[in-house]
């Protein structure tokens, strides 16, 4: 069985994911040991034919997880010509991030989104990520009216790593603020004025604040910023995806300073926001171009750890900053 996620909207299409694998370790491996994960980026084929080969004494059947393969063009080839050739008894999970874009002639994109179980994870409207925010809360325990959701998307967009952590924050402090509620487990009420008072804005200075202070070499500086952050009650899994995504964008910039492309064209043409553009032509100035390489490849690999429960994220994230 192939299954086939993707899309730009990664909070929904983790969520699935983690969904999918919960259901594989109930009905079929209640140790979790069968579950492979692939960097479809670089791995080879033969990695990947190990995993498939893998045995098991105590489970029929292995799950085969392989992200980001669009991104690895030299296996895809490859890849294509196994999958076409066998059908595997083995639930194959490809995860991908790309939006699916420009990927109408990529023979492999195509073979993906022919497959029985395919699912797009698109950005949601306006519209969808405030009644998103409605039932997120309410799953949560809270209670937001559809004028504050919409108060809430407008500050953030439709980020929901951001949206899923401010509301944990909301509730806990509308809680913190009324302690009956956590003793006769009652909704706590959002409202215009919390989230005013208490959400970050769309561009996360903070996260600009920590980027900065590492492009400025600034090591102390960036580690009293990290570990404000993680004191202050910030996810983990948010706080990887936004030091992921920003030094995503700075690996662009620094492409596009090197073809001599001005911070208005590498706006226009990585679609972004020209104060987010401004400000990372800024710091992708202080880095080279294999710096940053080495930089967000470790950034992947401590979320993938993440993701596995392996390691302390604080710890690594310090060594990484005491090494730039």
């Amino acid at each position: 069985m192939i299954i086939f996620l993707y899309g730009e909207d990664t909070y929904r299409s983790r969520q699935k994911l983690n969904e999918l694998k919960l259901k594989f370790i109930k009905d079929v491996d209640a140790g979790g040991n069968n579950i492979k994960l692939i960097n479809g980026e670089t791995a080879g084929l033969g990695e990947i034919n190990e995993a498939f080969a893998a045995q098991s004494l105590f489970v029929s059947k292995q799950m085969v997880v392989i992200e980001n393969v669009l991104k690895g063009k030299k296996l895809q080839k490859s890849l294509l010509e196994m999958l076409e050739k066998k059908e595997t008894d083995n639930i194959v999970i490809f995860y991908d991030e790309h939006s699916g874009e420009k990927l109408s002639v990529n023979k492999f994109f195509k073979f993906l989104s022919k497959q029985k179980f395919v699912q797009q994870f698109k950005k949601l409207s306006n519209i969808e990520t405030a009644n998103w925010i409605k039932k997120t809360v309410l799953e949560r325990g809270g209670k937001i009216s559809l004028r504050a959701a919409n108060c809430l998307a407008g500050l953030v967009g439709s980020d929901l790593w951001q949206i899923s952590n401010e509301i944990d924050k909301l509730i806990s402090y509308k809680k913190a603020q009324n302690p009956e509620l956590i003793e006769d487990a009652g909704q706590a009420e959002i409202n215009d004025k919390d989230i005013t008072e208490m959400v970050r804005g769309k561009f996360a200075e903070n996260i600009f604040a920590l980027t900065d202070a590492i492009s400025q070499k600034n090591k102390q500086v960036s580690i009293d910023l990290l570990e404000k952050e993680l004191d202050n009650g910030l996810a983990e899994a948010y706080l990887m995806h936004m030091l992921i995504r920003q030094f995503r964008i700075l690996l662009q910039i620094r492409q596009a300073i090197d073809l001599g492309h001005t911070a208005r064209k590498a706006a226009s043409e990585l679609k972004l926001h020209p104060f987010v553009a401004q400000k990372s032509f800024t710091q992708a100035r202080n880095f080279s171009m294999e710096i940053l390489k080495k930089i967000f490849s470790r950034l992947i690999k401590l979320d993938r750890q993440l993701k596995t429960g392996q390691g302390d994220l604080k710890t690594e994230l310090v060594l990484m900053i005491a090494k730039i």
